[in-house]
């Protein structure tokens, strides 16, 4: 992992609007790969993004951890293959819409796959970013919902049903932690304050989860 320092320029700017630009345009990120040798414009958006980078940064982590499960599934071998097209796939977000959100939900489920996938990587550590997945069942919903949580700020959510997931990210809450986005088929929330969840999908109201217990 590298650790690239920004230098910052910025006194002598002629306003205080013009500083604070030119210093957010001149930072960079620790990150799992060496910013200053990167090409790709997806690879320059995580450098300079503090929230991409802290899940590139965590990815790493979850990866290595799951080169070392003899019993993940799939095998390490495999593991190191997937990761490899996955890197790939991420890279063709330069060419989306919206490359941020897309790199964000390549980033976001990734983590979910490999976490569901390794005892090991799903292990306690006291600098983990993510948690899950974690199984709700929703009322109407006829299948488990699977949650990972990715805690980086904003915090986010990818969430997985049947044959469909969307990737959701932490709004201002009054109360409990509230996520929200959309797809092509409309507004999505997911809602959790202790016990209490709900999950709502576009053209729906709101449904109530309840967790199922781990392990």
């Amino acid at each position: 992992m590298k650790s690239v320092t920004a230098f910052f320029t910025c006194a002598f700017a002629a306003s205080a609007y013009l500083a604070a630009s030119n210093c957010a345009n001149a930072a960079t990120f620790t990150t799992s790969f060496d910013c200053a040798k990167a090409t790709l414009s997806v690879e320059k958006l995580i450098c300079r993004d503090a929230q991409l980078a802290q899940m590139d940064v965590e990815l790493n982590r979850l990866y290595r951890l799951s080169l070392t499960d003899e019993h993940s599934v799939p095998l390490p071998d495999k593991v190191m293959i997937d990761q490899q097209f996955w890197v790939d796939e991420r890279n063709q977000c330069a060419s989306a819409a919206d490359p941020r959100s897309c790199i964000i939900g390549a980033y976001a489920e990734r983590a979910h796959r490999l976490r569901q996938g390794s005892a090991i990587v799903r292990t306690k550590d006291p600098d983990r970013l993510t948690e899950g997945p974690l199984t709700f069942r929703c009322q109407g919903l006829n299948a488990l919902l699977a949650a990972t949580f990715y805690n980086t700020r904003p915090a986010v959510v990818y969430l997985s049903w049947a044959r469909s997931s969307v990737t959701l990210n932490q709004v201002p809450s009054d109360s409990g932690s509230r996520y929200t986005g959309k797809d092509s088929l409309g507004p999505y929330s997911f809602w959790q304050d202790g016990n209490l969840v709900l999950f709502q999908k576009p053209g729906a109201g709101a449904i109530n989860c309840t967790a199922e217990p781990v392990g």
